[in-house]
């Protein structure tokens, strides 16, 4: 028995003529659904406006110019120029096609909602006019996105750079706006607005492809010019003038003079006693010394020199894999710095489409592993800012995690970033797969200190470290109607390099590397 020639509609379908190629899975103008997705397919097929030839092809050409960020053609109007025309010049009006510019699921809401508003015009008459009618579809149309986008625009420019319109939905993206942990995501956005230099140095992580705006600085070919003369560091140290503090001897100089000989002169008798060590030089006083760096030419090293040879060029812009300490002590500001930091990582990688690995650490056994470049990334975002740092500190998990990933073929280019008060330490055997990460994969790994001090076991993991030498600073307007009066007046220290100025016999191998390092702090 053949199948009955009616359509879904109860019209009388036409019979493909002889050796027709067969209509596929629907037949025409069905088979137009295929280009739709299928949240729109309900009102583009019972909407009473025009024909469903009109409103199939429109619908997709509505989409179109939704995603890219346009208006659609006044052409588009579903068969109802009357009642579409000031629909489409409200979907202007409101910026509708700004928020749905990227994101799918709000380009299909926003036809979704416009072809429901066409349909009522048929409930509204004719107990109202047409004219009546079309304005009370307007005026409701205009009232349901007002509520829907209060505030949307300038939420939309932060998550653009850190989702994937293609991933986001609707139905959950107005609640995860409002949330707590979004809120928390915005404020590390606005303080990562302060610190500069922290989103400057992820930008430049990884070893994918060279570095952006870095020339390599090639050594000229024989014959093509003046053969450079290499240079070598002479260090002349000059006793006593102002410099790094040496110790303590004895001296008549009052401006070198210890607090301790000072108090002498708020005591009768002990302003005698002052007096007589001031006269024979016996006062108690700071030691000082000098340290000048002279370049000057080195022959010999010229011959070590190969003309020809050029350095490889910097490379940068590769996958990031981000250790984020979460133990007790970094609540607070130091809190607020790593999740400004995480913030700082999606929207380098999103930007430059790289890989992004984020390892949360805290005690052990307390280890949260996210990709936050991938598709769940924003929700892998947001868990991190609704976590609580506390616990303890345990720094082999994490880097032997991030160590089997850079392992792996599509995290092989990629650079580690420890984000620490630096409270921590690691064993040898850690030290030396990293040592090995190194000279066989270039890996380079950069501790973003939050705290005074470097602190040996960041030393001796990191190569370079950055110093936030303000992160007293970062705090919460909740948390500083809190806090104590002289932790918001407390002043960063001179010099993060406190361990290697007051205990250089202290440091290891691998921790005197950093000695000397210029100060890299973000302010």
């Amino acid at each position: 028995m053949s199948a009955l020639p009616f359509a879904t509609d109860g019209s009388v379908k036409e019979r493909p003529a002889a050796g027709a190629e067969p209509a596929g899975p629907f037949d025409p103008p069905y088979d137009r659904l295929a280009e739709l997705p299928r949240s729109v397919w309900l009102g583009a097929l019972i909407t009473s406006a025009g024909t469903r030839e009109q409103r199939l092809v429109q619908s997709r050409d509505w989409l179109r110019a939704l995603l890219a960020g346009a208006l659609p053609d006044p052409a588009l109007d579903f068969g109802e120029p009357e009642a579409a025309g000031p629909l489409r010049l409200l979907v202007g009006e409101l910026g509708l096609p700004a928020l749905a510019r990227g994101v799918p699921t709000l380009a299909e809401q926003v036809l979704r909602t416009l072809l429901w508003h066409l349909d009522r015009l048929n409930d509204l008459q004719p107990r109202l006019a047409r004219a009546a009618a079309i304005a009370q579809v307007a005026a409701e149309f205009r009232e349901a996105w007002r509520i829907e986008t209060a505030g949307l625009e300038d939420e939309f420019v932060l998550l653009r750079d850190l989702a994937d319109g293609a991933h986001l939905h609707w139905d959950r993206l107005g609640g995860q706006l409002r949330s707590r942990e979004w809120q928390t995501a915005r404020r590390a956005a606005d303080r990562l607005a302060r610190m500069p230099a922290l989103a400057e140095l992820l930008q430049r992580l990884g070893r994918s492809e060279p570095r952006h705006g870095v020339a390599p600085r090639r050594a000229p070919r024989a014959g093509t010019g003046p053969r450079p003369v290499p240079l070598r560091p002479v260090e002349t140290r000059i006793a006593g003038a102002p410099g790094e503090l040496t110790g303590i001897r004895f001296a008549a100089s009052l401006e070198r003079m210890l607090p301790a000989e000072a108090a002498l002169l708020c005591h009768p008798v002990g302003r005698r006693l002052w007096r007589a060590r001031h006269a024979e030089g016996r006062l108690l006083a700071h030691d000082t010394e000098a340290r000048l760096v002279d370049w000057r030419s080195d022959p010999e090293g010229a011959h070590r020199a190969r003309a020809d040879e050029a350095p490889p060029e910097p490379l940068g812009r590769g996958p990031i894999v981000l250790c984020l300490d979460t133990s007790g002590s970094m609540r607070g500001a130091p809190e607020n710095i790593a999740k400004a930091v995480a913030i700082a990582a999606l929207r380098a990688a999103r930007a430059a489409r790289r890989g992004c690995r984020l390892v949360a650490f805290g005690g052990p056994g307390e280890l949260l592993e996210r990709d936050l470049a991938g598709p769940g990334g924003l929700d892998a975002l947001l868990e991190l800012m609704g976590l609580a740092f506390d616990g303890g500190t345990d720094i082999q998990t994490p880097i032997e995690r991030s160590l089997e990933r850079v392992h792996e073929a599509d995290w092989a280019s990629a650079d580690l970033v420890i984000v620490s008060d630096g409270e921590f330490g690691c064993v040898p055997a850690t030290l030396a797969r990293l040592d090995e990460a190194r000279a066989s994969l270039g890996l380079a790994v950069h501790g973003v200190l939050v705290g005074d001090r470097e602190t040996m076991g960041m030393m001796e993991v990191c190569d370079q470290i950055h110093w936030v030498r303000d992160w007293r600073r970062q705090l919460d307007a909740d948390e500083a109607a809190g806090a104590r009066v002289e932790t918001l007046l407390a002043r960063p220290v001179h010099s993060k390099s406190l361990t290697a100025l007051y205990f250089p016999n202290a440091l290891s191998a691998r921790a005197a590397r950093h000695r000397g390092d210029g100060e890299t702090g973000s302010r």
